[in-house]
């Protein structure tokens, strides 16, 4: 009894890690900044067969979320500035599989965004 104990932790950690491998999700990590001296709002990203939205963003303050795309797209940045214009830019391409960042500094004319991907 006392060799299969000794024999039992180490198999569940190895298991554990082989499953861990199993798992690796590759995402991209996107970070919206409002660098401008008003709020903006109504924040639509829309990349390949998804979108996420955020509903307003205060002066220097930042959103991140997590995307996965399932296939090849530019992103597409849409909000309203402080004057209820709307604003629509163009963001990166992105791959099926890509994994990095992506930091979209938004002002009140429009979106840039800066991609680091894999």
């Amino acid at each position: 009894m006392r060799r299969f104990r000794s024999l039992l932790f180490p198999s569940l950690v190895l298991l554990c890690s082989a499953m861990s491998g199993c798992l690796d999700t590759r995402v991209i990590q996107v970070t919206v900044t409002n660098t401008s001296n008003q709020k903006v709002s109504n924040i639509v990203i829309d990349y390949p067969e998804a979108t996420f939205g955020i509903n307003f963003l205060e002066p220097g303050k930042t959103f991140q979320y997590k995307i996965k795309p399932t296939s090849t797209g530019a992103l597409k940045i849409e909000f309203l500035n402080a004057h209820a214009a709307d604003r629509v830019s163009a963001g990166p391409v992105v791959h099926k599989n890509d994994e990095g960042s992506i930091e979209i500094k938004l002002t009140q004319d429009g979106a840039v965004a800066e991609a680091k991907l894999d």
